[in-house]
């Protein structure tokens, strides 16, 4: 799944302080909840049992909290700058302050992993989460995204 789907608009681009990991993990779920009109704790908890099996850190600052849902109808994708970097389990011990979340619909498995690839592929460049960290608005870090996308076939 292209970039462009996953982020079809700047409102799923925020910048949040949060005091540590699960403060933003709280943070995310209340937020998708309210944007997918479903319980915080439904997803809160998804998240949870993610981040229970291994951290969802990348590495270099970046972090990729992920789950699936059942009954979701479509993907849900939001992209949190942080104030300050926090504490996040990263292999390479760095700090997280770039947090992709993506939420995938459970009956829709076949194109998970790919999307999240795909993420991982455009993150690759160092050039792209330097300049997410630079940019002066969602807008502006949603066409960084769009212009970066490397969607499988």
């Amino acid at each position: 799944m292209a970039i462009a789907d996953l982020f079809p608009a700047a409102e799923g681009i925020l910048t949040l302080t949060v005091a540590n990991k699960t403060d933003l993990i709280e943070r995310l779920a209340g937020l998708a909840a309210d944007r997918l009109g479903r319980p915080q704790e439904e997803i809160l908890e998804a998240l949870q049992a993610r981040e229970r099996l291994g951290s969802t850190a990348l590495g270099r600052g970046v972090a990729m909290p992920h789950t699936r849902l059942e009954g979701l109808a479509q993907p849900l994708a939001i992209l949190a700058r942080l104030t300050r970097g926090i504490e996040f389990d990263a292999r390479d011990g760095e700090p997280v302050d770039l947090v992709f979340m993506v939420l995938w619909p459970e009956g829709a498995s076949e194109g998970f992993l790919p999307a999240l690839s795909n993420i991982c592929k455009v993150l690759r460049d160092n050039q792209l989460p330097r300049q997410l960290r630079q940019a002066g608005s969602a807008e502006e870090a949603l066409a960084m995204l769009q212009a970066s996308d490397q969607p499988d076939a």
